[in-house]
């Protein structure tokens, strides 16, 4: 049976809705245990339970419009034993959920992404399970000679490919090439592989006849390398970089656009996503909206929290709630400080890559 293309742009548009953004929790089993393993906690299933109920129960539904999970939290549950995609649903939250594999090599220095031979079944089993969106993340490397073009075709090839099997098991796919900011490289060495990378998915995403207004763009803030040697931009030429890219690349057929954290602290983000939207106000933008897919940007002072102390869930839940709620308002160019983190420091992974001695991430 063909997908139904209204349901499908109908969920697009929940995703995209104005003053809301998605909570990314989609972690794999080995990245959630690196986080538990800093606070001496074990990485058993109960514990990861218990952590995403800190998430799952608390109030977003005004400030998040999906949340991606993992596909182990699909089957998990409250203390209640109320589902946590009933949770959410309750709320109005869509529940999405990662379903690539993790990366492989695809040359010496550069990766492509497992998963799309068992994708279809895997979707059907998921949009069964109550997720109504999906998510596949390639991450590619920038330096002087990177990405290289054929990784950039070949990774953007990935991401149609799922694209359409996605819209085709009626999940809304969310196409995440995401440009690791790993390196020296400079801001407009960034935004120059940002176009090229998003430009290319673009056009595989026409070739492979998925439904743009069915279809949403995770994509990285332009931004310097973490070693870049020159001077810290201005949160006013990161969000006009950002913006000016997008502008040349994505189409209007899109309904929105939503950044990842990208190993900025919380505040950083917030503050430059903020930033992103008032400059689109000043140009008069109408097209795709400018939100936010953030991870460890909505996640880290709530993990600060509760492995301190894992009887305070209700601090937890208030700052799940509390992160969400500023990142609202920086979806609309509306964030006052102060912010709510509780931590200053950079949330920047080095294990986002890959590495033949590292497990998929």
């Amino acid at each position: 049976m063909a997908p139904d293309i209204a349901e499908l742009r109908n969920t697009a548009a929940r995703l995209a809705a104005t003053g809301k953004g998605l909570l990314a929790s989609d972690e794999s089993i080995g990245t959630i245990g690196k986080r538990f393993e800093k606070a001496g906690i074990a990485n058993t299933e109960e514990n990861r339970r218990r952590y995403r109920e800190n998430f799952y129960t608390a109030p977003l539904g005004d400030t998040i419009s999906g949340v991606i999970l993992f596909k182990e939290a699909l089957c998990q549950a409250a203390n209640d034993g109320t589902s946590f995609v009933q949770h959410l649903n309750k709320q109005g939250v869509l529940a999405g959920v990662k379903v690539d594999e993790g990366l492989t090599a695809f040359n010496s220095e550069e990766t492509v992404t497992n998963g799309l031979e068992h994708l279809e079944a895997n979707c059907q089993t998921y949009y069964r399970q109550g997720a109504r969106f999906t998510k596949w993340r390639a991450a590619l490397k920038v330096s002087d000679n990177l990405p290289s073009a054929a990784a950039v075709e070949a990774n953007a090839l990935q991401l149609a490919q799922y694209a359409a099997i996605s819209q085709a098991c009626y999940l809304v796919p969310i196409v995440e090439p995401e440009m690791l900011i790993d390196g020296d490289h400079t801001m407009a060495r960034f935004a120059e592989a940002s176009e090229q990378v998003i430009a290319c998915c673009v056009k595989c995403l026409r070739q492979q006849d998925v439904c743009l207004e069915a279809c949403i763009l995770k994509l990285q803030m332009v931004i310097p390398g973490v070693a870049c040697r020159q001077p810290q931009p201005t949160t006013q030429q990161i969000a006009k970089q950002t913006f000016e890219v997008m502008q040349r690349t994505v189409p209007a057929e899109i309904p929105g656009i939503v950044f990842l954290s990208g190993g900025q602290t919380e505040e950083e983000a917030t503050v430059n996503l903020n930033a992103i939207n008032l400059y689109a106000q000043e140009q008069q933008h109408k097209g795709w909206s400018l939100s936010f897919s953030f991870g460890r940007g909505l996640q880290a002072s709530v993990m600060s929290i509760w492995t301190q102390d894992q009887s305070k869930t209700a601090e937890a839940r208030a700052m799940a709630a509390a992160l969400a709620a500023a990142n609202a308002k920086a979806c609309q160019g509306l964030y006052q400080p102060p912010h709510p983190s509780v931590l200053k420091e950079s949330l920047h992974e080095s294990f986002r890559g890959w590495s033949a001695a590292k497990p998929p991430v």
